[in-house]
């Protein structure tokens, strides 16, 4: 009885630790954080967001996808001053992707509610191979201007 309850705990433990191995890690894959998330706060049925996307690991991954409670929610980037709907946008080995006002950002579309200043809106960031990372993105003044980050 003593093996097999010594048995059952290596296999546990070892379950536990494979786990542990996330989308990077030692893998030699990308391993990303997300920081400087906002969103102004909307004044009609659409809205936008932003955020950094950083990648420490030693490969390349791409944002294909985000998802919210809040509404249709679609990647956009921006070339000579109009903005496109993308299928993806890159995060480079050793890099990071700015999603900022100007530049590349998320666009949130049909709004079922309109979240106000000091709420947080959670999205779903799907990317081409690590897994997925939910973030909690506040809701900002519609005037908001970062003071660093982007």
């Amino acid at each position: 009885m003593r093996r097999l309850t010594v048995a059952a705990l290596a296999v546990a433990g070892a379950l536990t630790l494979a786990g542990c191995g996330g989308s990077g890690g030692s893998g030699g894959g990308a391993d990303l954080s997300v920081d400087s998330a906002y969103m102004p706060q909307p004044v009609s049925d659409m809205a936008a967001g932003f955020l950094t996307i950083t990648n420490d690991g030693d490969t390349g991954d791409r944002l294909t996808s985000v998802t919210s409670d809040l509404g249709e929610v679609t990647v956009h980037e921006t070339v000579d001053g109009a903005m496109q709907e993308v299928e993806a946008l890159d995060i480079p080995a050793h890099g990071s992707l700015v999603l900022e006002s100007g530049g590349n950002h998320l666009m949130f579309e049909q709004l079922k509610q309109r979240p106000k200043q000091g709420q947080k809106v959670a999205v779903e960031l799907r990317f081409d191979r690590s897994d997925p990372v939910t973030v909690e993105i506040p809701v900002k003044p519609a005037t908001y201007t970062p003071k660093t980050g982007h």
